[in-house]
């Protein structure tokens, strides 16, 4: 299946969740991936009448001091559909393809679905629920518990008073 098609699958899923927060006319996803390159960020769109444009979410596949991984919805917006269906398609990118001399920019537009399209869209992530991913349901996640650190000896060596190391007793050299 072509990323573009997906990503907009991905959105009408979420489209209810959309109409709850506003009435958009269309929505698009944006992204940038270079050729033979992973996707590692994108941003979904709610445009609405008179071509206001919100943010819906964006998706990132690592973390940063800046910013964590995964999906973050803005502007009052929140869809479990649409959040899980963008973890599938960026956990498995390579399920997906992209025409050969597709620009690095990447755009998927998406008008409000008609049934149809919302029950191939339906159809589509049943399959994929059904399918072996790189998607793990919630009750099989792990938390990292943080591991102690490790002292440097100079640090493991210090004084009570003073803070400065304790004399090392390296003993004598037999001669």
């Amino acid at each position: 299946m072509e990323l573009d098609k997906a990503l907009k699958f991905a959105v009408i899923l979420g489209w209810e969740d959309l109409m709850k927060v506003s009435s958009p006319c269309s929505a698009r996803v944006e992204y940038r991936c270079e050729p033979g390159a992973s996707l590692d960020y994108l941003n979904v769109w709610s445009v609405g009448a008179g071509g206001k444009q919100d943010l819906v979410c964006d998706y990132w596949t690592w973390t940063s001091p800046a910013h964590p991984s995964g999906v973050r919805f803005s502007n009052k917006f929140q869809s479990d559909q649409l959040g899980q269906a963008l973890d599938f398609i960026l956990m498995n990118q390579g399920q997906f393809t992209r025409p050969a001399d597709a620009c690095p920019e990447g755009l998927a537009l998406i008008y409000p679905p008609t049934g149809d399209e919302r029950a191939e869209a339906a159809t589509w992530m049943t399959g994929v629920h059904g399918a072996p991913t790189n998607i793990s349901r919630a009750e099989d996640e792990r938390v990292a518990t943080p591991q102690p650190k490790f002292r440097s000896a100079a640090r493991r060596r210090r004084s009570p008073v003073g803070g400065r190391p304790a004399p090392i007793d390296v003993g004598k050299s037999g001669s």
